[in-house]
């Protein structure tokens, strides 16, 4: 029986390791291991094994928990790693340092981020510590509260061995959760990365009611920024246009289930990004990817608007009028596919 460690337990972690460690939970059989850093809810969740946020449920009885990291990836055959994207560093060098993995351990990252101040993708961090080991993407439309819920959705592995691929897709698939292969790790990381801005984005203007012709064209606008970005980053365009691009952007930045959107509605009320993080008591990765994004894009000579106001945004609120202007009286252009 192969053994999957799931690092962070936070809404995400836990959802895959419930799917994970259910009565229906994929082809292969899998011995499951739940780590996370805080004592206090891993001893909370061996008491009674329920789970109120962000939904109610009993955690199965073959899922193992704990807060010693050498147990958890010891012998492991994939790790999943969902730990903040702030996070992820620490976490593996502490894993290089402090405990024992074989070369042949799959580190899938399935946070959504771009690493600040540093501007690098949390794959090329996974490489930089474990050069040795096979690296994977997990990116898509994934709102833990619908899929606890007991709703379906399909995403993206991606992985340069299409062995690797097809061995993950078939070891994390299940019947809520369908996963699509795919060898673009830069395209399938970056969307799920930066969909997060536009949904801050879309937050903020349903907040301010601009109407959703305003909302729709921005998104539809903010998908050619994601693709003409990633593209200048090596990704594969046709990537943008699959679960994790258009599929999570669809997601997030339309459902109010979102952190990433919450930030964007609180921002619009004239709440302050301090304020508002406090209250949500999770990471909306949007903020600091939209640093990192802005940095890049200035490094690079690219045009990304969306992101500009976004930044902005951050900072102090911008008026209806404000926001018109600035989107709306840009250089006018045609209309062009992909990474126009």
């Amino acid at each position: 029986m192969k053994k999957l460690a799931i690092l962070g337990a936070g809404s995400w972690g836990l959802t895959l390791s419930w799917l994970a460690s259910g009565n229906e939970a994929g082809n292969i059989p899998k011995q499951v291991c739940l780590w996370d850093r805080s004592s206090e809810k891993i001893t909370a969740l061996k008491k009674n094994r329920t789970v109120s946020f962000p939904v109610s449920l009993t955690l199965p009885d073959a899922l193992t928990l704990t807060t010693n990291l050498s147990e958890a990836v010891a012998d492991a055959d994939v790790i999943v790693l969902v730990v903040t994207v702030s996070g992820t560093q620490p976490v593996l060098e502490k894993i290089h340092a402090d405990c024992s993995i074989s070369k042949n351990t799959i580190l899938v990252n399935a946070s959504k981020g771009i690493a600040f101040p540093s501007l690098k993708r949390l794959s090329e961090i996974i490489h930089e510590v474990f050069p040795d080991n096979p690296c994977a993407v997990l990116s898509g439309p994934t709102l833990a509260r619908e899929i606890l819920a007991g709703l379906p959705t399909a995403c993206s592995i991606a992985c340069q061995g299409p062995e690797t691929a097809s061995f993950l897709q078939s070891y994390l698939s299940h019947n809520l959760f369908r996963l699509y292969s795919n060898s673009d790790v830069v395209g399938v990381e970056l969307g799920g990365a930066l969909k997060n801005i536009f949904a801050i984005a879309s937050g903020y203007m349903r907040e301010k009611k601009l109407g959703d012709n305003a909302v729709a064209a921005m998104l539809t606008r903010g998908l050619s920024e994601m693709t003409r970005f990633s593209v200048s980053m090596g990704a594969n365009p046709d990537t943008l246009y699959g679960m994790s691009g258009l599929g999570d952007l669809l997601a997030t930045a339309n459902s109010p289930l979102s952190r990433n959107y919450q930030v964007g509605a609180s921002l619009a009320k004239g709440e302050k990004l301090e304020d508002i993080l406090s209250r949500l008591q999770m990471v909306a990765e949007g903020v600091k990817t939209t640093h990192a994004v802005y940095a890049l894009s200035k490094s690079a000579g690219l045009e990304t608007p969306i992101v500009d106001m976004v930044k902005h945004c951050l900072a102090e609120p911008l008026s209806d009028s404000m926001i018109i202007k600035n989107l709306m009286t840009r250089k006018l252009k045609a209309e062009g596919c992909g990474v126009k």
